[in-house]
């Protein structure tokens, strides 16, 4: 099976399947995605709209602010489609514009941990979304980078997937860097990119923000019962429609 899934437009669309989980039981091709932002298909480009729909997915989650989508699109409408807007960041800043004097792994991880807490209720939404879906799910920011690997680490923490595993997941964010960079310059004519890290995602971000995540609440899984309050009813159908039989 393919992890990463080449599109024209779209950079960082991944397959979450493969990884071992609870048991020794492994994460189900096919059945979660992450990417970047969807708004960038178009069903006019056609080999990219028709590869999207072949994947079957039916549910989209969308992590951006509301103004980011009303700013850069949303996924397009088709027939069958659940699509839920989930800002689970509160506090926007510009990462093209960090101080490069500042520790820029530490920097994220903090911010990482504003949007654990400030963003609650959301992330508490996400995951019940991501257990109810009988169909393939794909759930996204802008880059697929920050959010998204919050998300993505947050689930595949409560299916058990290894630390170092989750670790590596989100450090394959680094190979579409190039991208994110060029984008930007794209789309910033005459603005100086500030941040030597931008469109960074090195594995030691998401080990500090796990890290000092646990430290606070004991484990990533006390942090979802505490804080998100999520059921044991929920993670149990997570695993149950993520792992293999």
């Amino acid at each position: 099976m393919q992890r990463h899934i080449a599109f024209e437009r779209l950079h960082n669309f991944r397959d979450l399947g493969g990884y071992r989980g609870d048991g020794g039981r492994t994460v189900r091709w096919g059945r979660l995605y992450r990417t970047d932002s969807l708004g960038k298909l178009n069903p006019g480009d056609g080999a990219d709209w028709q590869r999207f729909l072949g994947l079957g997915v039916r549910t989209v989650i969308d992590l951006r602010y509301p103004w980011e989508i009303e700013r850069r699109g949303r996924v397009p409408e088709f027939d069958g489609l659940e699509f839920h807007n989930l800002s689970i960041e509160h506090r926007p800043y510009d990462q093209a514009a960090i101080d490069p004097g500042v520790d820029p792994w530490r920097y994220l991880a903090d911010r990482f941990a504003e949007v654990a807490e400030d963003g609650a209720k959301e992330i508490r939404t996400v995951l019940e979304v991501i257990a109810a879906a009988d169909a393939p799910v794909a759930f996204h920011c802008h880059s697929g980078k920050d959010r998204t690997g919050m998300i993505a680490a947050l689930v595949l923490s409560l299916v058990g997937v290894d630390g170092d595993e989750i670790l590596a997941d989100f450090a394959l964010t680094e190979l579409a860097t190039r991208h994110f960079v060029a984008d930007w310059h794209a789309e910033n004519p005459g603005r100086e990119l500030r941040w030597p890290g931008y469109g960074r995602a090195p594995a030691d971000v998401m080990r500090l923000f796990l890290t000092d995540l646990t430290g606070r609440y004991g484990s990533v899984g006390e942090y979802v019962r505490g804080r998100l309050e999520v059921g044991d009813d929920v993670v149990a159908r997570l695993r149950a429609n993520l792992l293999e039989p």
